[in-house]
Formats: C-alpha cells, sequence, structure tokens
C-alpha cells in the first residue's frame, strides 16, 4: 500500500498507541508477511474493530476518528518502516520499542496476541484495576492478572492451603509464627506463577500460586517490568537471597 493510496486519519488528539495494541499491529504485519494491505481490507478492518473495543479506551471509541482503518494502516506502514527501512517516517519509540522486543519472535507475538484478543471477552463490562506499571504482555493483560491476585477466594484457597504447614514467603523466607494468626495473613499475598497469556482464562490451581509477602510481591512485579521480561519465583529470590 502506497502513501498515496491512504487518507488522512483526522486522529490528532486519540491516545498514543499502547503496548498492547502495538503488538496486536506487529501480529497483525507479521502474519501478512511484512505486506500492508489496504485499509479497506478484511483483516485492516477487523483489527481497527478490536482495538476499539479494548476496555481503557471506552472515552476515546466514542469518536469516529480513534483507531479507524486509516489509521491502523499508518500504524502497519510504520512498523514496516523500523522493519524495513521501507515506509512512513513517522515512528514512535513504542513501535522501535516492540520491534526490538518482539520482532525476530513471532510465535511469542501470536500467543500474546491471542491472549490480548481473549481478554477482551474477559474483561466483560467490569471495571479493570488501575495499572501503575504494565507487565511485559501490556496493560490489559497485566490488569487482568492484577484482577486474579486480588480475588479473595484465589488468596482464602491458598491460605487454607498453606495454614498446617505454617505461612512463609517463597522469595524471601519471611515467616512469622509469633504473630495471631489473622495478622500472619494480612502480610501474605497470592502470586499467579503463569503469565495471563499462558495460563488464560482457566481456573487457578494451587500449582499455578505462590505465597509471597508483600515487599517481595511488589519487588517480582517490579522485576518484570524493569526486564521486560517474565521473572520466576527462583529469579526473584537470587536477586535478594546472597549465594
Amino acid at each position: 500500500m502506497s502513501v498515496k493510496q491512504m487518507a488522512k486519519t483526522q486522529g490528532h488528539g486519540n491516545p498514543n498507541w499502547s503496548r498492547d495494541e502495538t503488538i496486536l499491529a506487529l501480529d497483525l504485519f507479521l502474519r501478512l508477511g511484512g505486506n500492508v494491505p489496504s485499509p479497506k481490507s478484511k483483516d485492516i478492518k477487523e483489527l481497527s474493530e478490536l482495538l476499539r473495543s479494548l476496555p481503557y479506551h471506552a472515552e476515546a471509541a466514542k469518536q469516529s476518528t480513534f483507531r479507524n482503518p486509516d489509521g491502523v494502516g499508518f500504524k502497519l506502514m510504520n512498523i514496516r518502516q523500523v522493519a524495513t527501512g521501507k515506509g512512513l517516517g513517522n515512528v514512535s519509540n513504542m513501535d522501535r520499542l516492540i520491534w526490538a522486543e518482539f520482532g525476530v519472535r513471532p510465535d511469542e507475538v501470536r500467543r500474546i496476541a491471542a491472549a490480548i484478543k481473549a481478554g477482551v471477552t474477559a474483561a466483560g463490562s467490569e471495571v479493570l484495576p488501575e495499572v501503575d506499571e504494565e507487565l511485559p504482555e501490556g496493560r490489559l493483560l497485566t490488569a487482568l492478572h492484577i484482577r486474579r491476585e486480588r480475588n479473595p477466594k484465589v488468596r482464602k484457597l491458598l491460605l487454607a492451603a498453606r495454614h498446617a504447614a505454617g505461612f512463609r514467603c517463597e522469595i524471601c523466607d519471611l515467616t512469622r509464627p509469633d504473630l495471631e494468626m489473622s495478622m500472619q495473613e494480612a502480610m501474605f499475598e497470592a502470586h499467579h506463577l503463569v503469565p495471563l497469556a499462558e495460563a488464560g482464562e482457566r481456573k487457578t490451581r494451587l500449582s499455578d500460586l505462590a505465597l509471597l509477602c508483600a515487599c517481595c510481591h511488589r519487588l517480582i512485579h517490579r522485576a518484570m517490568v524493569t526486564r521486560g521480561s517474565w521473572v520466576s519465583v527462583a529469579d526473584a529470590r537470587a536477586m535478594i537471597v546472597p549465594a
């Protein structure tokens, strides 16, 4: 598709493309073999509709210019420019970042994109938790991950399973058996061991969970944001426990 073929998006004032939106655009670009079709194509229209349905852009999506097919076409042209040096030159830092992380990992892109698409359905009409820092899979899957971990039923299930042996953080080994039980329970949180992009919205199993103190839970999430990749409990433990 040439620049001449593409209409103006009239998209000034629309929110910047997010991490997960750019992953979805890259997934389409890779599935099309690097070819960018007309904004009138079925693939472009479907991606436009998906982007407009993401739950955190409800207000912006009221505008017809938001992530319209022309805008989606331009985004794919920008990605092509990053990938090949050919195409539009108005690329963003997010375009460069996502290409650097995933450009040679099409299977990973496809897996995350599929999870984001499933996440749109899973989110439903429920208000998702605020996201201060995004995990590598992007904002939507981060919000769904937080929602899973804050589910009181999940945490209650894990605490009940660990009650007999005593509560101990699986990263730093913190334990306070001297405290009254409700105080002990307040110190610990449930951490999901499997990224949402891999686990999907399946029913949580005990084997999917780790018991962490609140401090280490924040540490492992911060490490994932900093590294831009999933961090295991063993990796987090190695960060803070002297060899």
